[in-house]
């Protein structure tokens, strides 16, 4: 079975986030006023092959922890869903 990933990753909470403060600061001069911890993160999303979707959160995670983030300064959400048969052609 195929299942779909998208992995959210955002800065762990109390880690310096430059590109959210710059973004922040700039917001009330460009008219958008009360808007406030903005934070910036990345997203991945990508296709896995698995036997079930236990299995594949089991190797989304375990590849997010060793190679997409940095587990010491960043958190990361999974979701998985299951590919429909067709999707994508």
């Amino acid at each position: 079975m195929q299942f779909s990933v998208l992995v959210d990753i955002r800065l762990r909470g109390g880690i310096s986030d430059p590109a959210g403060a710059t973004i922040e600061r700039v917001l009330p001069v460009l008219g958008y006023e009360g808007i406030a911890d903005v934070t910036v993160g990345k997203t991945i999303r990508f296709t896995i092959d698995a036997v079930d979707a236990e299995a594949a959160q089991a190797a989304a995670a375990e590849l997010t922890e060793s190679f997409l983030t940095n587990p010491v300064i960043e958190d990361a959400d999974l979701t998985i869903e299951t590919v429909s048969p067709g999707a994508g052609t």
